[in-house]
């Protein structure tokens, strides 16, 4: 399981709720009443052990827990029939219910409509009811910067994007990679293919060795535990140094040591540690949250998730960080804005970029 490797720095000043205009449904305050609040998480059918989004989110959940004096569950989902069942189990146990992901959206909406005097955060989607807050984030702002640093560090001029399902969130990692790539290496070519699961390691795999033999020479898994084929299949193939995979969300080096070659990171356990503590201080903040790079809720990190811009490994050159570094100043102060949709991708292409670094 993925440790809880994360500095509450992290959390402070990360929100950009959206206020609410009204008062919480009756009965939310009376909801805090009793002496330990009890939250409970509902994963997707990936569950626990994905080593990616489920086990992230867990992690941030249990330090929150143990820091704030909660109790922390989590019920593990079998199928997408069984959200309903879990969520609603969840609501009927305690204040807190999280729900792990976009697919659980729709039961998501459903039960936070028959419990309004619970609270609930979903992450990677949006519920507009008053009891629920939605943690959604910048995926394609953090990825843009990991392309910057793929472009300039592929050898092949190849590089492939192995991913789980075609969601918005998942797709705001694909567009925003590639367009780092392009606006540093326009010759480079991305190969994108979508497994269509994000349960599925053996798949991952197979996907990834298609492409690492199509000449891609760094692949971008973003798959939650179907991702970990990719792992595998860099690791099988023992070209170290040569072919590399990128952890998205979280480090994941311990899978194939030496391979990763830096991470995209997505703070899932910030915006759940947050959640549990507006909880237990009685500050729940319904509405939607957006996190981006300004407010610690992704970034482009090094494989050992320390502080950004660092490289203790070595894997990526100061003159590589160095650019990396310029374009973050641009997405910060605004002056560039990255693409997180299909459309948006083309439109960027299109343009020409006048107000890029120069190199």
């Amino acid at each position: 399981m993925v440790s809880g490797r994360f500095s509450r720095r992290t959390f402070v000043g990360a929100s950009l709720a959206v206020p609410a205009t009204a008062s919480l449904p009756i009965g939310l305050s009376g909801a805090l009443a009793q002496d330990q609040v009890v939250v409970t998480m509902i994963t997707d059918a990936a569950g626990l052990g994905d080593q990616n989004f489920n086990d992230l989110a867990n992690a941030g959940g249990s330090q929150a827990a143990e820091e704030f004096g909660a109790e922390w569950r989590v019920i593990e989902s079998i199928d997408a029939a069984a959200y309903v069942p879990n969520l609603t189990a969840a609501a009927e146990q305690g204040q807190l219910s999280v729900g792990v992901g976009f697919l659980l959206t729709a039961a998501m909406e459903a039960v936070a409509t028959q419990y309004p005097d619970r609270f609930f955060t979903l992450i990677d989607s949006v519920v507009e009811l008053p009891n629920v807050q939605s943690v959604l984030y910048k995926e394609h702002d953090a990825a843009f910067l990991t392309g910057v640093a793929s472009g300039l560090m592929t050898q092949t001029n190849k590089l492939g994007v192995v991913g789980g399902e075609r969601i918005p969130p998942v797709v705001r990692y694909e567009v925003g990679f590639k367009a780092g790539i392009a606006a540093v290496n326009p010759g480079a070519e991305v190969l994108v293919a979508y497994v269509d699961s994000f349960q599925d390691p053996e798949a991952g795999k197979e996907f990834a060795l298609a492409q690492f033999s199509d000449g891609a020479d760094i692949v971008f898994p973003v798959a939650g535990l179907t991702g970990v084929g990719c792992y595998d299949a860099v690791s099988e193939l023992g070209n170290q140094g040569e072919q590399w995979v990128l952890g998205a969300d979280v480090t994941q080096d311990h899978l194939a040591p030496g391979y990763e070659l830096a991470v995209c990171r997505k703070g899932v356990d910030s915006g759940v540690y947050r959640a549990v503590q507006q909880v237990v201080e009685g500050t729940f903040e319904p509405g939607v949250n957006l996190l981006g790079i300004a407010e610690g809720g992704v970034n482009f990190e090094n494989p050992e998730g320390g502080v950004a811009f660092e490289d203790p490994n070595g894997n990526v050159p100061e003159d590589v960080m160095a650019r990396v570094r310029e374009f973050e100043a641009m997405i910060v102060d605004g002056s560039l804005v990255v693409p997180s949709t299909d459309e948006e991708f083309e439109a960027f292409m299109s343009a020409t970029p006048e107000a890029t670094p120069a190199g």
